[in-house]
């Protein structure tokens, strides 16, 4: 009997990394591993790393000395942003046998076997400041079985004085056209109704290439994806919201009416410190742009409170800018000192208390405003994708899954619905969670399968 070599993954941080990780999947896959979940024992472990806080470099750590106290046998490889900016650091950690930082994930194969004869740490971060080509990792199926997400770009230009971003992932490179194409086509066949698009500065997408944009992507996965039913961006910054991207959204029946637009900061003097690339002004003129042509739509926004030098007004600023605005969900975070970025050289930090305050009053007005907007859905029959059963009571036969316009619906269902399209009527509109009524499935493919059982 052959023993398949067993490998184990852990990841920190964003989607893109949940993306990379099950890439990496991919390839241990097609080598003959199996996987296993990292509480186990395995051959291999995969740490992906996040660095974006100083608190992501800390929590990188004590994840990989984990593994290393699990099996001190097994080959620990690390990968991801912190193994990028800090291999040193990380080599340094005893236990540690390899490091691969955001390129050339490919090579982590080869690097174990070269470690398995030569027993020698392998050090295996390049110069991501000389990248220019983006490097190609299929997914065409997850361990997830609901939403899909694609890859379409690499890095970022913008250098933002608060992140360390670019450092870790090099500048903008954009993935082929028709490789985003040909994935997209593969998940949808192999059962997937939404794909997210993702990536570093996702919308940046095209801003290295000639004759090519954002929009023109889009419009080709819109009209060249044969069966897709949703496709949702992961984020797209305020000036990256041409009157081309307005447009194929305005046309799209698949472009779902929800989008993810940082904030950051709702005052300009903020924003200039930030070296954010807009003013509110042209923020507000986007945001009534879209509207006029996406009615009902859903804006979530990442809002970073208590940036050095942040005043009560300008904070007011911001909080007035969401409340006028209608924002249906924020993310709120305090600002986090992030080691090698200007920011945290900026005089006038702001004291923890007055950031905790602040952040306070922002999650209770985007509570307010989620409630608000959820409100609007009372009574309405909406289309639900179920992706798992509802956690805070189980067994209950209660599911939850997310409408096209990102609201959050807790119904009775049944586990062969879960990635299904089904017809829900929300009888009940909160936040977190709306309730909702089963009404009926719509999904082709469930029904053509229900009636040949």
């Amino acid at each position: 009997m052959i023993i398949m070599p067993l490998v184990a993954f852990h990841t920190l941080g964003c989607k893109v990394n949940h993306y990379e990780t099950e890439a990496i999947w991919q390839l241990f896959q097609n080598a003959g591993y199996e996987r296993t979940d990292f509480e186990n024992m395995a051959d291999v472990y995969v740490i992906n790393t996040c660095t974006v806080t100083n608190t992501g470099d800390k929590k990188s750590r004590q994840v990989i000395r984990r593994a290393i106290r699990k099996n001190p046998d097994a080959v620990i490889c690390v990968t991801g942003c912190y193994a990028q900016t800090s291999p040193a650091e990380v080599m340094a950690i005893p236990g540690v046998d390899i490091v691969v930082g955001t390129q050339d994930r490919s090579k982590m194969l080869a690097y174990i076997e070269q470690f398995k004869q030569e027993r020698l740490p392998i050090n295996g971060v390049s110069n991501i400041m000389k990248a220019r080509v983006y490097e190609e990792l299929d997914v065409p199926q997850f361990t997830d079985r609901t939403r899909a997400s694609l890859k379409i770009q690499e890095g970022c230009n913008n250098f933002c004085t608060f992140c360390i971003i670019p450092w870790a992932r090099g500048l903008l490179r954009s993935r082929q056209p028709e490789e985003v194409i040909k994935q997209a086509q593969q998940l949808v066949d192999a059962g997937y109704k939404e794909i997210v698009l993702t990536g570093i500065h996702t919308a940046g997408y095209g801003e290295d290439m000639k004759d090519y944009s954002f929009a023109k992507l889009l419009s080709d996965l819109d009209e060249k994806v044969a069966g897709l039913k949703r496709l949702r961006i992961s984020s797209i910054e305020a000036s990256q919201i041409t009157e081309e991207v307005i447009e194929v959204m305005n046309r799209s029946e698949k472009i779902v009416p929800h989008l993810h637009i940082p904030l950051q900061s709702g005052s300009n003097t903020v924003l200039e410190r930030m070296r954010r690339k807009y003013t509110m002004e042209m923020f507000a003129e986007r945001l009534n742009r879209l509207k006029e042509a996406l009615p009902g739509l859903a804006v979530t926004s990442d809002v970073i409170v208590g940036f050095p030098g942040e005043t009560e007004e300008e904070f007011m600023e911001t909080y007035n800018f969401i409340r006028d605005h209608k924002f249906s969900e924020l993310h709120v975070f305090p600002y986090s000192k992030r080691t090698g970025t200007p920011a945290a050289r900026m005089e006038n930090q702001v004291p923890e208390d007055v950031k905790n305050e602040r952040v306070h009053r922002l999650i209770a007005l985007s509570d307010q405003l989620a409630k608000e907007y959820a409100s609007h859905y009372e009574n309405e029959v909406v289309e639900v994708i179920p992706e798992e059963e509802y956690k805070d009571e189980p067994n209950t036969g209660l599911y939850v899954g997310y409408t096209p316009n990102y609201l959050k619906v807790k119904f009775p269902a049944t586990e062969d619905m879960i990635g299904k399209i089904v017809k829900v009527k929300i009888t009940k509109a909160g936040y977190p969670y709306n309730e909702g009524q089963f009404v009926k499935v719509v999904d082709e493919d469930y029904l053509k399968q229900a009636a040949n059982a």
